[in-house]
């Protein structure tokens, strides 16, 4: 899971990253509104966390375009004004939870969790397709009796396909939600990893298999 950080107080956002790892959420920082409204209107994201005060362009701004456009991210606003009328404003202009600076980490990863789950982002502990399972806590990747530990980017894949079974994963959106948008990889690392897998449900026996659609990406099918 990719959340965005638009938070132009640099070491914040790094402190926010740090606290999101710790919960397995990948994430990329913007420091600037305007830059932050693009990354959240490109789809690669399951949520953000949105500060009000930007250069470029002010979070509410952010948001209301973003909402304007039909983006139904789920987002977290952050800003250091506990006045009613702006928590009123964020909550209007489309924020699903607002957290007054300071605040405590385990409220910020309650709230985050929350909105997640409202929106179906939030993934339970186990994913189940066909007969294989994952679970996201221990990285095994299990059929039957039979289980096997995945390497991070190894679960990061089998993770978003699973999440989406039988539908086509573009290419284009395995690297840009594993790799991110400065990620430096090429389209070969995703096959690299498309084979690592498919060696791995050999081993288990499974009966699901990584299938690629021809110049458009891979989804899962019961052989």
């Amino acid at each position: 899971m990719r959340i965005l950080i638009i938070e132009d107080n640099l070491r914040l956002a790094e402190t926010l990253r740090d606290i999101l790892k710790g919960l397995r959420y990948e994430s990329d920082i913007a420091e600037r509104g305007d830059e932050g409204l693009a990354l959240m209107e490109s789809g690669i994201y399951d949520g953000a966390i949105l500060d009000v005060m930007l250069p470029g362009m002010d979070g509410f701004t952010v948001l209301e375009k973003a909402r304007a456009a039909g983006c139904s991210l789920p987002v977290l606003m952050l800003t250091a004004k506990s006045e009613t009328e702006d928590k009123v404003r964020g909550l209007s202009a489309g924020a699903d939870y607002y957290l007054t600076k300071p605040f405590d980490s385990q409220e910020l990863l309650a709230a985050l969790g929350a909105i997640l789950r409202r929106k179906g982002s939030f993934q339970p502990e186990v994913l189940e397709f066909a007969d294989i399972r994952l679970n996201q806590g221990s990285y095994f990747l299990s059929c039957g009796e039979r289980q096997i530990r995945l390497a991070k980017k190894e679960y990061e894949v089998m993770q978003i396909l699973m999440e989406n079974g039988r539908t086509i994963v573009p290419k284009e959106t395995l690297l840009l939600k594993i790799w991110g948008s400065e990620g430096e990889a090429m389209d070969n690392n995703v096959e690299i990893y498309i084979s690592f897998l498919r060696k791995k449900l050999a081993c288990l026996h499974a009966k699901a298999r990584i299938v690629t659609a021809r110049h458009i990406g891979y989804y899962l099918q019961e052989a």
